[in-house]
């Protein structure tokens, strides 16, 4: 109620300039009356100068238009009569048309004609010009049909069709109704404020509404991209107790005709049964295979159960083999359109391959091939002459492209990434093509560089890799990319810059590269918690809670006031977030000044603030962004896809399920192999509060 009393006067004032701009002037006085005897008086002040000007500017117009003024006229009239009346309604374009005509003919009704000749042929000028543009929407009225024809008869006023517009009664009768018109026109030029506070309050409920509902649907995709993961999961874990069910019968049957079971078959079935979960540690053992040919009875009844789903799909069997020599040489010495359809056929075969054994034997061929020269045991063959990454250097823009879409797309699976650690400088090399793109390609290619950094992003979940981008000055180079606002970041892009940035921050090795630009580190990230993009809040604040745990960092953020700027943020936000910006804002007064101090240490000894192991993840999974808005499409004479593989590249049939091979490649270099993407660190843990 005090604040009813401090804002009285001015709502009682709102409340009367609405009910006299729709014309409810009874209740206006009534209501006039009753806060007059409550003592509750309304200031007329402002409503009599806004009175005043209206009727001054009437007045002036009606001057002009007497006077046959017409230039004078028409710019009183666009200044005071609102747009949106001159634009849209009929009856004003009307009588628009009815004054052009009373200036057009003012000079035969007010002089002879041989006094105002010269005065005669500019207003008929004027008025044709009018005639031409602006009055052309009304040339199919017939009611001004016939003045069309005025600017072009040469006596008027002896014309029967224009005889009464030189009539006594004609501009008396004209004159009121502009002045009619102006008496309306002028009250409605501004709406009341009362209406624009109502309009302010409906667009400021329906554009939150919007992002409510925006965020609302972000957070429904994500949760069905986690449930769908779990769906997978739990259809393989039900095929493959199908499967072995089955044997168990198998065996039941055999030992009722007196054939014992070993102690080996019982381990061998125990360990498939438990293969998902050994698969988290490095087990050989195939989870999803299961064996149609092996003989039974009952058991082909539960067989049968699963054939249709398993067998009908054409993507469950395994895609033919390739001549890799073949491939390598034209992707060396080939055209330019024919190494980017090879690219692009590449990547479809792992992007478009069903999760499983089909895809599991497209990528245990590209890693037993070499195709990407990553494995140093392979320097000396005959595949030594090519290199993968020179395709980056590439003068054609969908080469450059597509390489970097097939480095993304390798480097989401988990097995493609422990392959591509075996060759750490070419991830440096990779990092290098990120500088250069400041200044060459990637300026004309933007999803060149998207498709590069998100590989450098999955890779940098390895401990190794993380050395060589912080060595590289990687994070000098994200800094400054996100600081620039004005190269309009994709959403993938802003997303896994981000992301990157926080997981090589983690290291004692990124917090001190942080120091040695802390302001702008911090600044960076402080304008970010506002960006509307709201799935890099977890990176940021991740980022800066690691590099508070470096006292340089530290102090620059207590001169900045980091804290008053995160309390700021904290105002109207959901619990979790500011949950988490209470953590960031302790860790900032903390006395600790942990491990990621300005000394010493050399990277890749860090100790307490880093594992000894890289992140890992359940599943792997293709982004839907790895084939998206392809660049190349083929002519009708050209094949493209699988189709162009197995017309131009087929090769001996050697496919095999997946070995051993590649783990023991692993194993050779000391590379662990537990690696995570953005993505499914935010679906699963979506998931779990869920």
């Amino acid at each position: 109620m005090a604040d009813l009393a401090i804002f009285e006067t001015e709502i009682n004032t709102l409340v009367k300039e609405y009910l006299s701009y729709i014309g409810l002037d009874t209740t206006v006085q009534a209501f006039q009356l009753e806060c007059n005897e409550k003592g509750k008086s309304i200031p007329i002040h402002n409503e009599v100068l806004q009175d005043a000007a209206k009727l001054t500017a009437q007045n002036n117009l009606l001057l002009e238009f007497d006077s046959g003024e017409s230039l004078n006229f028409w710019r009183l009239w666009e200044e005071n009569v609102p747009f949106e009346i001159r634009s849209k309604d009929q009856t004003c374009q009307r009588l628009e048309f009815y004054i052009q005509i009373h200036f057009a003919v003012y000079p035969i009704r007010t002089g002879s004609a041989t006094v105002t000749n010269g005065r005669l042929q500019n207003t008929m000028t004027l008025f044709k010009q009018y005639l031409e543009t602006k009055g052309s929407d009304l040339s199919q009225t017939t009611e001004f049909l016939p003045f069309y024809a005025l600017p072009f008869v040469p006596n008027p006023m002896q014309h029967p069709s224009f005889k009464e517009l030189f009539s006594t009664y004609w501009i008396p009768e004209l004159r009121g109704r502009v002045d009619k018109f102006l008496s309306a026109a002028l009250s409605s030029s501004e709406p009341p404020a009362l209406i624009a506070l109502v309009v302010s309050l409906i667009e400021s409920t329906s554009e939150k509404t919007a992002k409510s509902l925006q965020q609302n649907l972000l957070q429904a995709e994500k949760r069905s991209g986690a449930y769908m993961k779990r769906f997978n999961k739990l259809q393989a874990d039900y095929h493959t107790l199908i499967s072995i069910t089955a044997e168990l019968v198998d065996s039941l049957e055999q030992t009722v005709h007196g054939r014992m079971v070993t102690v080996e078959y019982l381990q061998k079935v125990c360990a498939r049964l438990f293969s998902g979960r050994s698969a988290a540690v490095g087990s050989s053992f195939n989870t999803t295979s299961v064996d149609f040919t092996r003989p039974g009875t009952a058991s082909s009844i539960l067989r049968a159960s699963i054939i249709p789903e398993r067998i009908d799909k054409s993507e469950s069997t395994l895609l033919p083999s390739l001549d890799y020599s073949k491939i390598k040489y034209h992707l060396q010495t080939g055209p330019d359109r024919t190494k980017a359809f090879l690219l692009q056929a590449l990547r479809w075969r792992l992007t478009r391959s069903s999760p499983g054994e089909q895809r599991d034997t497209v990528l245990l061929a590209y890693i037993d091939n070499d195709l990407f020269n990553c494995n140093p045991q392979n320097s000396s063959s005959s595949f030594g002459n090519f290199n993968m990454l020179s395709l980056f250097d590439s003068s054609n823009a969908a080469v450059r492209q597509y390489v970097a879409r097939l480095y993304n797309a390798l480097s989401s699976l988990q097995q493609g990434r422990a392959y591509l650690c075996l060759d750490p400088e070419a991830v440096g090399r990779l990092q290098e093509y990120l500088w250069k793109g400041n200044h060459q390609h990637n300026t004309i290619d933007p999803i060149f560089e998207e498709h590069l950094l998100g590989c450098l992003q999955k890779l940098s979940l390895r401990r190794l890799l993380q050395t060589v981008m912080i060595k590289g000055d990687l994070i000098r180079w994200l800094v400054s990319t996100l600081a620039d606002r004005n190269i309009g970041l994709s959403d993938y892009m802003l997303e896994y810059a981000v992301a990157l940035l926080m997981n090589l921050c983690l290291r004692k090795s990124g917090k001190q590269k942080c120091g040695e630009n802390a302001t702008q580190v911090l600044k960076v990230l402080s304008d970010l918690l506002s960006h509307e993009n709201m799935d890099i809040r977890p990176y940021i604040n991740g980022a800066l809670y690691s590099v508070l745990n470096n006292p340089v960092v530290k102090k620059e953020a207590h001169v900045m006031g980091l804290e008053e700027i995160l309390r700021e943020f904290m105002e109207g936000e959901q619990e979790e977030f500011r949950r988490q910006l209470e953590f960031i804002i302790k860790q900032l007064n903390s006395d600790d000044e942990g491990s990621g101090g300005g000394g010493g240490g050399v990277d890749g000894e860090d100790s307490d603030d880093d594992g000894n192991e890289d992140d890992d993840e359940d599943q792997d999974a293709m982004e839907a962004d790895l084939d998206k808005d392809e660049i190349i499409q083929p002519l009708p004479s050209e094949l493209s896809g699988e189709e162009f593989l197995c017309s131009e590249y087929l090769g001996i049939m050697t496919n095999i399920g997946m070995s051993n091979k590649m783990e023991s490649l692993i194993a050779e270099s000391g590379i662990p192999q537990r690696p995570v993407t953005p993505g499914h660190q935010r679906n699963s843990l979506q998931v779990d509060q869920d």
